[in-house]
């Protein structure tokens, strides 16, 4: 090692400190929730109704994979910092794990096989040939500058590396990362074949195999299952109210794609403050604001409120598009709307699902709401096998016919078997999923 280099010792590295633990503890009165013991509440619940071979139930929902790596990286100041970083892979029974990337300092094992999970049970639901998968690093990329970044994401793909490919696991962008991060894993790989392998990755730059559709492909996927669910229950869009909550990539385009709709957004949120309009905020010039100022705070058509108003305004929907258990057994009560569309991954905790089915509340779930993003992820990986890139309408096109089918086979489930819209999508998942268990066996 070079006498410039040394290992860091700093508490900044995105780890907790023993003192900042104490912290935590002290002031926690309750433990913290499990987001991957919700999953497992979830697919109980669905299996129940299914009345499947608990051992079948065992096998499907814990994680095939779990991998954990610590990794040294070359800071620009010479000095090396060790990340933590996770791969699982929940299920590759389907087909290849499937599921984004996630830079963030608070990633955990227990948050990053929760969304392994789901990317399992909604590629079931829309009924795409992948598995499920997600990875995360704890860091956090704002405090990193490019080359940072870039070593970082090289180390990780390099370490990951036995479990990266086109036909066994393939990446995406998630909190934290993006269309860059995934040209430096679709390079880093494509070093090692000794040929380029933009099927190892999605969510790339156009230029590397991207896909035309794929930014807006999750946003464009809540609005059309919003769109289906007001349909079932007999609201009209144009003139109804609702609220979101995380204005970032998926909040941002299911806003605008609804606002064109004539839905009147009348709180709107992101990690800096919330604003509020009662008239209706102005979804295309925040969009400019957003642009510019990054934040929606500061918006001049519309005062600053405090974050909390935004779940529980009195609206028509609430589509919470950022954290997980936000709404919980404990503020449920407070829910106002008639639909809640769920562009975050777990936002709602198994607790608080069942005070709002007793308030007759419509959740389009999750697994179901947010898989436009997978989906477009899907057809960009049959883009680059195949070699034949579809124009953006085409794109387009083809998501709309698959969430309109997915809606309409999860309705039916829900009509079936008498429950809500969230078991419904976990029964038709786990069928899926069961089926081609049972078809292929377990092998031992």
């Amino acid at each position: 090692m070079a006498k410039s280099s040394k290992i860091r010792t700093k508490k900044n590295n995105g780890n907790d400190s023993d003192d900042s633990m104490r912290l935590v503890a002290k002031k926690t009165t309750t433990l913290p929730i499990s987001i991957f013991g919700n999953v497992l509440k979830q697919v109980d619940a669905a299996a129940a109704k299914l009345k499947l071979d608990p051992t079948l139930v065992e096998f499907i929902k814990l994680p095939r994979r779990s991998t954990i790596a610590n990794l040294p990286v070359r800071m620009d100041d010479g000095t090396y910092r060790m990340f933590t970083s996770y791969r699982v892979q929940h299920s590759i029974a389907r087909g290849p794990g499937k599921g984004g990337i996630r830079y963030h300092p608070a990633v955990t094992l227990d948050e990053v096989q929760a969304l392994a999970a789901w990317m399992t049970w909604k590629c079931a639901v829309v009924n795409i040939p992948f598995g499920g998968a997600k990875g995360g690093v704890i860091c956090d990329p704002n405090k990193l500058s490019v080359g940072e970044l870039e070593r970082l994401t090289r180390r990780y793909a390099s370490d990951m590396m036995h479990l990266f490919g086109p036909n066994s696991d393939v990446p995406a962008p998630d909190v934290g990362t993006g269309p860059q991060v995934m040209a430096w894993i679709m390079d880093t790989v494509s070093m090692r074949e000794a040929h380029a392998e933009p099927g190892v990755v999605t969510g790339k730059p156009l230029v590397l195999g991207g896909s035309l559709g794929r930014v807006e492909a999750t946003g464009r996927g809540v609005t059309i299952t919003v769109r289906e669910a007001a349909k079932r229950i007999g609201l009209k869009l144009k003139g109804a109210t609702a609220t979101v909550e995380g204005f970032g990539n998926v909040g941002s385009i299911s806003a605008k794609l609804l606002h064109q709709m004539g839905v009147i957004f009348t709180h709107v949120s992101d990690v800096n403050g919330a604003i509020h309009n009662s008239k209706g905020i102005d979804i295309t010039a925040l969009l400019k604001h957003m642009e510019i100022k990054k934040t929606v705070v500061g918006f001049k058509g519309a005062q600053k409120v405090s974050p909390d108003n935004v779940l529980f305004a009195d609206v028509d929907i609430v589509i919470p598009a950022a954290l997980e258990n936000r709404i919980t057994e404990e503020n449920a009560k407070n829910i106002k709307c008639k639909i809640i569309a769920e562009g975050a991954n777990g936002p709602t905790t198994p607790e608080a699902d069942a005070i709002l089915e007793k308030k007759k509340v419509l959740i389009i779930p999750d697994i179901l709401c947010n898989a436009g993003g997978v989906t477009v992820s899907y057809f960009e990986w049959v883009q680059n096998r195949i070699g034949y890139f579809w124009s953006e309408e085409e794109v387009n096109t083809r998501l709309e016919e698959k969430m309109d089918m997915s809606f309409r086979d999860v309705w039916a489930m829900k009509e079936q078997y008498n429950t809500t819209l969230r078991i419904a999508a976990y029964i038709l998942s786990i069928k899926r999923v069961i089926e081609v268990v049972s078809l292929r066996g377990i092998y031992s």
